[in-house]
């Protein structure tokens, strides 16, 4: 069943879209902030994202970037009731899929998310079981292993490294990470992250092997 994000403060039409995308078989999460929408889709495995253009707390093109930045390919109907065509290529150049004006009708949201979803490649499934080397991650259990050994790993180690394994290959900076992760605005002065990513490297790599979790001094970290 295909999975669908949507990211809207006005609690009506977030209801109206859960409602109308439910009816069409869909699986339907909701976030109601900006920040909170950006930690659920990049831990997330969404076949469509719809977000309002304008959140209270961050906005809605800024999300759209930043999946695109990481290589995040899901497409995004953006909806917003700013309608000028200047702000309609705004959103498509922004990384949107679609752009769609309020008010809508649900049938055409509807029918705008499924064009969305047909356009996903053939045999697209979501992953839960994620690998980078003798290093396994099962999503569904919960449970990282390497090797044939379990390793114990807390819950905010596990999303963090789950964020890591899934943008394996690219440059994660620590406002990614956090805001990913924790669901709210970076503070430049916490060295949370580093913590967590110290421990996180103390339990995934082997003495005598190649790093997992390297640092790129001024940007972050690359994992993999």
């Amino acid at each position: 069943m295909a999975k669908v994000l949507t990211i809207e403060d006005d609690e009506l039409i977030a209801r109206d879209v859960v409602r109308t995308l439910t009816a069409s078989g869909l699986t339907v999460d909701v976030a109601h902030t900006g920040r909170e929408g950006l930690a659920k889709v990049m831990v997330g495995d969404y076949d469509v994202v719809t977000l309002d253009r304008i959140l209270p707390d961050l906005d809605g093109l800024t999300i759209v970037a930043t999946m695109r930045g990481v290589g995040m390919e899901t497409p995004v109907l953006v909806m917003s009731a700013m309608s000028d065509v200047d702000q309609r290529i705004q959103g498509l150049r922004a990384g949107g899929d679609d752009y769609l004006t309020k008010p809508f009708s649900p049938e055409e949201m509807s029918a705008r998310v499924e064009v969305l979803l047909r356009r996903r490649p053939r045999g697209a499934k979501t992953e839960t079981l994620l690998r980078q080397g003798a290093l396994e991650l099962d999503l569904v259990r919960r449970k990282v292993k390497y090797r044939d050994r379990e390793l114990d790993l807390q819950p905010t180690e596990l999303r963090v490294l789950e964020f890591m394994m899934r943008h394996a290959g690219q440059i994660l900076t620590r406002t990614m990470i956090f805001e990913a992760v924790w669901g709210c605005r970076f503070d430049p002065g916490t060295n949370l992250i580093d913590v967590h990513v110290g421990r996180l490297r103390k339990k995934v790599e082997m003495p005598g092997e190649r790093p997992m979790i390297r640092t790129i001094r001024g940007s972050g970290y690359l994992f993999g």
